[in-house]
C-alpha cells in the first residue's frame, strides 16, 4: 500500500541520483581504460572520453526502481526489466565493436516486442484490429529508442531531455494521471540522470553511449506510452516533441538525400547548432528551457481534456520546436 507517494519518489530519486553517482566514481577508471570514445569529423568532442556512464545510470534506475517494485509488487514492471537489460547489453556490445544494421535492429525490435506485446490486452490507443495497433507500437517504439540514442551527441543533452520528460511524469502519477508504477521508474531514472548530471557537464568526463542512450530510450517511452493509455495521446507528443521533431526531420532529409542515414553524422539541428558558432551549454540550456515549456503545455493537455484544447497545444508545441530549430539552423549573430 502506498501511504506516501510524494514521499516514496523523493527517496527514489535521491537513492538513483547517489547509488549512479557512486558508480560513476567506481566505473570511470574502468571505463577509461577499456571503453575510450576518440574524436572523429562526426564527434562533438575534441578529446578522447571514456563512454559506458550509461550503466550506472540504467543499473541505478534498475536496482532502486526494482527494489521499490519488489516490496510494492509491481507484476507489470517484469517484462521491462527483462527488455532494458537485453537492450542495455546490445548497446554494450555495439559500443565495444560495431554491429551490423540488421541484427542490431533485431535484437532491439525483440526488447522493444517483449515490452508491447505482453501489455495487458485491455490498454489501447486506438479503435483498430489489436495486432495491428501493437504493431504500430513496436515500430513506434523501436524509432523512439533510436532516436534517443541518434539525439545522445552532445553534453548533457539526454539529461536536458530525460530529467523534464521524467519529472513531469512523476508530477502526473503524483495527480493520479499515471501509474504509480510508471511514476516509480520515471522518479528512479530522473535521479538517475541527475547523478549522471555533473560527470556529463561542458566539458564531459564521461558519455552515457549505447549502453545507456538505448535502454535510456526504452525508459522513457515506457513511460510515456502508460501516459498514452491512459487517454493523454497528445500530452505524450508533446514532452519528447523535441527530440521527435528534430530526429524525423533529419532521418527524412537524410533519406531524401539518398544518404545512409543509419550512419554517424552531425546534421542534427542541435549539432548544426554547435557548427553555427553556440556554445554547448547554450544550445542545451534552449533545449531544456524548451522541454520546460513543453511540460507546461502537457500539463495544460491533461487539465482540459478538450480535443479542441489538443489541437491548439499540439500546434504551440510545434511552433516553439520549429522557432529552436530555425534558430539552431542559422549562423549565430
Amino acid at each position: 500500500m502506498i501511504t506516501n507517494p510524494a514521499a516514496n519518489v523523493a527517496i527514489i530519486a535521491l537513492l538513483a541520483a547517489m547509488m549512479c553517482a557512486l558508480l560513476l566514481v567506481l566505473l570511470r577508471p574502468l571505463l577509461q581504460r577499456y571503453a575510450l570514445a576518440r574524436p572523429n569529423a562526426r564527434s562533438s568532442h575534441k578529446i578522447p572520453t571514456p563512454q559506458g556512464a550509461g550503466i550506472a545510470v540504467v543499473g541505478a534506475t534498475l536496482v532502486v526502481g526494482g527494489a521499490f517494485a519488489a516490496v510494492l509488487g509491481f507484476a507489470p514492471l517484469l517484462m521491462l526489466f527483462i527488455a532494458v537489460p537485453l537492450l542495455a547489453l546490445v548497446g554494450l556490445v555495439d559500443d565495444v565493436r560495431p554491429i551490423p544494421v540488421l541484427p542490431r535492429f533485431v535484437l532491439q525490435g525483440l526488447a522493444v516486442g517483449l515490452v508491447v506485446f505482453t501489455a495487458p490486452d485491455d490498454l489501447r490507443l486506438f479503435p483498430i484490429p489489436f495486432a495491428a495497433e501493437r504493431t504500430l507500437l513496436l515500430i513506434a517504439g523501436l524509432w523512439f529508442v533510436n532516436l534517443v540514442n541518434f539525439m545522445d551527441g552532445l553534453d548533457l543533452m539526454t539529461v536536458a531531455e530525460a530529467v523534464p520528460i521524467t519529472a513531469t511524469l512523476v508530477l502526473f502519477g503524483l495527480a493520479g494521471e499515471l501509474p504509480w508504477p510508471a511514476t516509480a521508474i520515471s522518479a528512479a531514472l530522473g535521479g538517475a540522470m541527475l547523478g549522471f548530471a555533473p560527470f556529463n557537464r561542458p566539458v564531459a568526463k564521461v558519455f552515457l553511449g549505447d549502453v545507456g542512450s538505448l535502454p535510456i530510450g526504452l525508459l522513457l517511452g515506457w513511460g510515456l506510452l502508460h501516459l498514452a493509455w491512459q487517454g493523454f495521446i497528445v500530452a505524450a507528443l508533446l514532452l519528447p516533441l523535441y527530440y521527435l521533431v528534430d530526429a524525423t526531420f533529419t532521418l527524412l532529409r537524410r533519406i531524401a538525400r539518398r544518404e545512409p542515414f543509419w550512419a554517424a553524422h552531425r546534421t542534427h539541428f542541435y549539432q548544426r547548432a554547435t557548427d553555427n558558432g553556440f556554445t554547448v551549454s547554450r544550445v542545451v540550456g534552449e533545449v531544456f528551457i524548451l522541454n520546460i515549456a513543453l511540460a507546461a503545455l502537457a500539463a495544460l493537455s491533461i487539465a482540459q481534456r478538450s480535443m479542441t484544447a489538443d489541437a491548439i497545444l499540439l500546434v504551440l508545441g510545434l511552433g516553439a520546436v520549429t522557432s529552436v530549430l530555425s534558430r539552431f539552423s542559422r549562423p549565430r549573430r
